[in-house]
């Protein structure tokens, strides 16, 4: 076993999410939301080039000195997967390795809101999931099409930088495609994909204007689409979108996305109160007709008051799922309250739900 599976396993074992390396440094492991180095030697510049380029073939080391990046995925048989971005830093190449676990958890697994079974399932449209780097994105994404594939007799297409969680057919069919050895490029492969009869279009991050163009267009044309992006809530995911085109195209896009979009789901991971990993908070925004109305209009602002307000359409704001896990006794308050979108107004509720912590923390 090289020195590289051995920390990997380490990781597996420790139940961490992240192995940074790093020249002169020792292993570093990300834990529960924490960085932690090991108590080993640091890595020289030789150590760290033979163990990265250990693992690339010829056209990724190519790619890694000519760009300077690189995304691949790592296999461990019967361990896990990890997605891998290598790169330089001060002249010195570095990597970090994510861990993808084998094991696709379940929407009940990991806590989603039940509705999200019920989007998963919705015949067309666009189906966004939002939130910073290392929320879980990816991971829940996985939870909503295995849903489909267990349930629905679909064709689904995955177009992914790296592929990170491998999906087996199940009552569906799913194709997974990846970037630079499947396809070179999101947009490329979305001009494309309408020749390959999918039901279900999964695009990892809409990165630019023509990839969200293209997965608008799809979800307009009879397809469900899944993709990601890296906002916090609902609101800033619509305008974050529209922004992206020139002024004289957004009232169009507003109107495309009034139309095609089914639901924004927003997320956040928190340390467990118990110390034994991280729990997700999640906002949930499901497009009725008057959220439509707001979205073609460009009231995004008033978003927020029908969320908090669509309880019978599964939808929720990130306040009430933060309160949920404190009163559940899942999460310290402190940590909630720092994730809050309204601080006040989460402190007011807190009180009235009778939460000790809130009538002991001075809000500045």
């Amino acid at each position: 076993m090289t020195r590289l599976d051995q920390l990997l396993h380490k990781l597996v074992e420790l139940d961490g999410s992240d192995l940074h390396v790093k020249v002169n440094n020792p292993p570093i492991m990300r834990l529960h939301g924490d960085l932690k180095r090991l108590e080993e030697q640091p890595w020289s510049t030789e150590e760290v080039r033979d163990m990265l380029f250990g693992i690339l073939n010829e056209d990724r080391r190519h790619k890694l000195e000519t760009f300077k990046e690189c995304d691949l995925s790592y296999a461990i048989p019967g361990l896990a997967r990890f997605r891998v971005n290598m790169f330089w830093q001060r002249g010195n190449p570095g990597a970090v390795f994510r861990l993808i676990p084998y094991k696709i958890r379940t929407i009940d697994d990991l806590g989603m809101p039940s509705v999200c079974k019920r989007i998963a399932l919705f015949p067309r449209g666009l189906v966004l999931v939002t939130g910073p780097t290392g929320s879980g994105k990816s991971t829940s994404l996985a939870a909503m099409i295995d849903h489909i594939n267990i349930n629905q007799r679909k064709h689904i297409i995955t177009i992914e930088d790296p592929i990170e969680y491998v999906h087996q057919d199940k009552t569906s069919i799913i194709n997974q495609r990846e970037l630079g050895t499947d396809t070179h490029a999101f947009a490329e492969a979305l001009k494309h994909v309408m020749r390959q009869n999918p039901d279900v279009i999964l695009v990892g991050e809409m990165r630019d204007l023509e990839t969200i163009q293209l997965a608008i267009t799809a979800a307009e044309t009879g397809h469900l689409v899944f993709s990601t992006l890296h906002t916090v809530d609902s609101a800033q995911t619509i305008d974050r979108i529209v922004d992206v085109f020139d002024p004289e195209q957004q009232e169009q896009i507003r109107t495309q996305l009034s139309v095609t979009l089914v639901s924004v789901v927003s997320q956040t991971l928190l340390p467990r109160k118990d110390g034994s990993g991280r729990v997700a908070a999640y906002e949930v925004m499901v497009a009725t007709p008057a959220i439509k109305t707001m979205i073609r209009e460009g009231k995004t602002h008033s978003l927020y008051h029908d969320i908090q307000t669509g309880i019978d359409f599964g939808m929720q704001t990130l306040d009430n799922s933060l309160l949920n896990l404190v009163q559940q006794g899942a999460i310290d308050f402190e940590h909630a309250l720092a994730k809050a979108s309204n601080v006040t107004d989460f402190m007011k509720r807190a009180e009235h739900l009778g939460i000790p912590e809130a009538t002991q923390t001075v809000v500045r």
